[in-house]
């Protein structure tokens, strides 16, 4: 009796542990898999410093430049990382950029939200495509060089210069995560996938909080430095419109928002249309563009416009990119591209105005986004300067749109277009507003 007793006992220990083995294991393996998959980063609290004498510190100190090499750089001008004496109608000390010379007065980024590569190049001829093929019509046949040249020209100066890349996104393809690395420059991780819905604000440094607390006697541009005094009393501001993404990341940074609801799919209109409600009414108070009647009332004018268009996205998930209301929204999109361009376009010859159209991520053939196909990952990006950003240099004037003049479309049309990933955009960003790149750059 004693050892049946026993034998029963054991057998009920293995019973027992085979029945624990399987969640143990799975317990263990789910925890291997999470450790080595959904890779985790580290946040920086670290932000770039736009103090005086903060960009010779890091070539010092990083490229081991000596200090006679820094000051042989500021004084021909390629670091401003040093204060001025105040002129120019500006009380106290300035600079005109915290580690290089501000290059434009104001900038707008268009976000077209799942623009695909195929969308910007194929999709929108009034906005895009008409400023690509710039290039093909100069290329008149039995036309002299010298000609030739001084078509192209006049054809820069009438509507500045262009150029589509193809612009690369890092996996996971999800906004949430792309707007992050468009903004700071780092890397976002599969593990931040939770952050999509909402909540999660960013706390690492960005050119949208460097803009928001960067002095502007650190960051003035020769325009706005008038002697009128306005901009002194009201310095520039962001404004915002669209998806309501950007205020889950920067809830405070926006001086004039206007967001709206992005999680219904279904819903192809309401983001766009309040998109194309706000613009044209940022556009007029825009610095550059802003007429003398509205400089003589004081108002305060925006230095950086930022529009989020989401019915592309969302005609994708609900319909697929090769239905008829795909081509219906961007014809929608077209038509206002072309309209913001083109008040670009007619700025002042004195102003420099850039506007970036990008997409932050493609979409599957059959509308979804979020792994790491090519697909996914080859969104548009359009840069558009206005004529007065070149100033005289014919040279400069001409070389943008020689970098692709419209012969190249055919089956393979994306070799003709240079390719750049996501976050090398946030250091051009940052240095063409004067402002330092953020930290987490690599």
């Amino acid at each position: 009796g004693v050892h049946s007793t026993a034998s029963q006992g054991h057998l009920q220990f293995f019973r027992m542990l085979f029945r624990l083995l399987p969640p143990f294991l799975l317990s263990v393996g789910l925890a291997l898999f999470t450790k080595s998959f959904f890779l985790s980063r580290t946040s920086f609290d670290h932000r770039s410093s736009c103090d005086y004498g903060s960009a010779g510190s890091l070539l010092t100190s990083a490229l081991g430049l000596s200090e006679k090499e820094v000051q042989f750089m500021r004084r021909e001008g390629w670091l401003s990382d040093f204060a001025r004496d105040g002129d120019r109608g500006v009380k106290g000390d300035y600079s005109d950029g915290c580690w290089v010379s501000r290059r434009v007065d104001s900038m707008v980024i268009l976000v077209v939200d799942a623009l695909r590569f195929d969308f910007a190049r194929d999709h929108l001829p009034l906005s895009i495509g008409s400023r690509l093929s710039e290039g093909q019509q100069s290329h008149g046949v039995g036309e002299g060089e010298s000609s030739h040249n001084q078509q192209r020209k006049q054809k820069h100066r009438a509507r500045g210069s262009s150029q589509l890349f193809q612009f690369v996104a890092d996996p996971p393809t999800v906004t949430m995560q792309r707007l992050k690395g468009l903004t700071t420059g780092g890397l976002p991780t599969f593990a931040d996938i939770s952050g999509s819905f909402g909540g999660a604000s960013i706390d690492e440094d960005s050119w949208v909080e460097q803009l928001k607390n960067v002095p502007w006697n650190r960051r003035r541009h020769l325009l706005v430095n008038a002697s009128d005094g306005n901009h002194a009393l009201n310095p520039p501001q962001i404004a915002f419109v669209g998806d309501d993404t950007w205020v889950d990341l920067f809830p405070t940074q926006f001086d004039d928002s206007h967001p709206y609801p992005s999680f219904n799919t279904r819903d192809l209109d309401t983001v766009d249309n309040g998109c194309l409600m706000h613009l044209p009414r940022l556009l007029k108070r825009m610095v550059g563009l802003k007429t003398e009647r509205d400089r003589s009332t004081n108002s305060s004018s925006f230095e950086l416009i930022i529009s989020h268009f989401l019915g592309v996205d969302h005609v994708g998930h609900t319909y697929g990119p090769n239905d008829p209301h795909m081509n219906s929204k961007l014809h929608q999109m077209d038509v206002s591209l072309a309209n913001t361009l083109g008040a670009i376009d007619n700025a002042p010859s004195d102003s420099c105005i850039v506007a970036l159209v990008l997409g932050d991520h493609g979409m599957t053939e059959d509308g979804n986004h979020g792994g790491g196909t090519s697909e996914e990952m080859n969104a548009g990006l359009f840069a558009h300067f206005s004529p007065g950003c070149d100033g005289d240099d014919d040279d400069a004037a001409t070389k943008i749109i020689d970098g692709v003049d419209g012969r190249e479309i055919g089956l393979d049309a994306a070799r003709a277009f240079e390719s750049i990933n996501q976050i090398d955009l946030v250091p051009t960003i940052s240095l063409l507003l004067g402002l330092p790149i953020p930290y987490a750059n690599p």
